[in-house]
């Protein structure tokens, strides 16, 4: 964990995930009105800091061993998607608190923030709604603010990690679960006056 990514480094893959503790996750959506998906989600939890110290050869397994620095995550979210005719929109808000962020911190050298927060908007349109094909075109907008310095513990804050992006571009969908992509985005922090620039492509396939 740190400032910069806050919490996305302490995802695991598959194969190497193991569990020392019961972490408890929740949604609940509404959908009473026409065109609406409204939710609210809910995670509690703990997080620790893996050691490998010990190998066995004979099963090629890596024994893990959970380091005293854990870091207690509360987190709760809001969303809501809207959908009428050829216009589309989604936000979504979130916050998390962390607690022994200080004492991991001491540990490990690291700046993590003890509250993240961040939310977007985003608005679409498809400008081939009138097409008798599958295929949309959708014009987007989207800006989105997130800080991992929120709150500290026994740092100081870093301006630079309280962001702000702003996109627009294209996504084509040529059929239901495929789409080509291509954006236009700006990011700045509070930081710098500087801006940086990029021009996004991309492809992406649900099966």
């Amino acid at each position: 964990f740190s400032g910069k990514s806050g919490l996305r480094s302490g995802r695991q893959k598959g194969a190497e995930s193991y569990m020392t503790e019961l972490d408890f996750a929740g949604r609940v959506s509404y959908f009473g009105m026409p065109g609406w998906n409204l939710g609210a989600s809910i995670y509690q939890g703990d997080s620790e800091t893996i050691l490998y110290n010990e190998l066995d050869l004979d099963n090629v397994n890596a024994v893990a061993i959970a380091d005293s620095s854990k870091i207690g995550i509360d987190m709760i979210g809001f969303d809501a998607r809207y959908i009428n005719g050829a216009f589309q929109a989604r936000g979504q808000y979130i916050v998390g608190d962390l607690s022994n962020t200080d004492q991991y911190n001491a540990k490990t050298d690291s700046d993590l923030g003890s509250k993240i927060k961040g939310y977007y908007v985003e608005a679409g349109y498809d400008i081939m709604s009138n097409n008798p094909s599958n295929e949309k075109l959708v014009l987007f907008i989207r800006t989105e603010k997130y800080n991992t310095h929120a709150e500290v513990d026994g740092i100081v804050k870093n301006k630079a990690y309280n962001r702000t992006e702003n996109t627009f571009g294209l996504t084509w969908h040529v059929a239901d679960g495929a789409a080509f992509k291509i954006d236009y985005q700006t990011i700045s922090n509070k930081a710098s006056d500087l801006e940086t620039n990029k021009v996004n492509m991309g492809v992406a396939i649900w099966f």
